[in-house]
């Protein structure tokens, strides 16, 4: 791994505040953003991700985006498959099909952080990879929760199976990705190009500011890994390098370039904390939110935003020709 790169990224200013927060709650600092704020900034940005990538995918003309959407389907199928038999060996079924959907599903904060090194080192990006982003988001719920229910007798399995896919499809974070997807589709660059110092001079000031608040969430999670044993912390950094790996071998496949493949490979090594859990609240409220949530949350997010993202990098770099 490329020392050069660990230190950029470390010393980039996204990295930074997010690692502020995490010291604000460790010298228990009273800095805290007041409970509205990281819902807009949230919101604000799923909109400019979104809106660039559809103005992105329709430059871009089929292209790459058809197999790259083709792969990221398929890896949010199948991570959820072949997490679910290894986890079961040590946790219980509700919990093991809800932690095989939360590293399944993907991390939009992590996806954005890796785009924002990318615009930092100048690499190229399709921006089609949002559309995967969008894509990756909600298979692993279905998956994971059909991988409970088999397990399970159930008098109203079709009943919640469309309450489950209601929530998949239509939550908000989804929803408004894929919706300011296509406005930015339809709108295309030429129209777009209005809406610039909103979606792109804005976006590292506020990308800067959610993740000081992400760093306050993740400190306050800290105390929860006391109360976990070896397996799942092993796991939580275990799986993403594994799927790493496998991103890497399909992006290498399908002929991605260097900057998207590096996205496709940290969708593909993140896990989600905010869909999955809400979605397992609803199917699956026997299994524990303390488990997956700070697996995902404490452990696999900061590792990939300060460590993973630059280890990918270098490892595609170097495999890259």
């Amino acid at each position: 791994m490329s020392a050069d790169l660990i230190v950029s990224n470390l010393l980039n200013p996204p990295v930074l505040f997010f690692l502020l927060g995490i010291l604000a709650v460790l010298v228990k600092s009273d800095l805290e953003l007041p409970a509205p704020i990281p819902k807009v900034l949230a919101l604000y940005l799923l909109l400019s991700l979104g809106f660039k990538g559809g103005m992105a995918l329709r430059e871009n003309n089929g292209g790459l985006a058809l197999p790259a959407l083709g792969a990221a389907l398929l890896m949010a199928l199948i991570v959820p498959l072949y997490a679910f038999p290894v986890l079961r060996h040590r946790l219980s079924l509700p919990d093991a099909a809800a932690v095989a959907a939360t590293y399944g599903s993907v991390s939009a904060v992590t996806f954005v952080t890796a785009t924002a090194f990318l615009q930092r080192l100048g690499e190229p990006q399709g921006g089609y990879m949002t559309a995967a982003l969008a894509l990756m988001e909600s298979p692993a719920i279905v998956v994971g929760v059909l991988l409970a229910r088999m397990g399970q007798r159930n008098d109203d399995v079709q009943g919640q199976l469309m309450a489950l896919l209601h929530e998949a499809l239509f939550n908000s974070s989804v929803l408004l990705l894929v919706g300011s997807l296509a406005i930015g589709y339809i709108a295309g660059k030429a129209s777009g190009d209005s809406l610039k110092p909103f979606t792109e001079s804005l976006f590292p000031g506020l990308l800067s500011l959610f993740l000081l608040d992400m760093g306050l969430v993740v400190g306050r999670r800290l105390g929860d890994l006391k109360r976990m044993g070896a397996f799942p912390i092993a796991f939580a950094f275990g799986l993403p390098l594994v799927n790493a790996a496998l991103g890497m071998g399909i992006a290498r496949l399908i002929g991605l370039p260097v900057g998207d493949a590096l996205l496709f490979v940290v969708l593909c090594a993140s896990a989600s904390y905010i869909a999955v859990p809400a979605a397992m609240r609803q199917a699956l409220p026997q299994a524990n939110p303390a488990l997956y949530v700070t697996m995902a949350l404490a452990l696999t997010f900061p590792f990939n935003v300060v460590l993973g993202i630059p280890l990918y990098m270098s490892v595609i770099s170097a495999l890259w020709p």
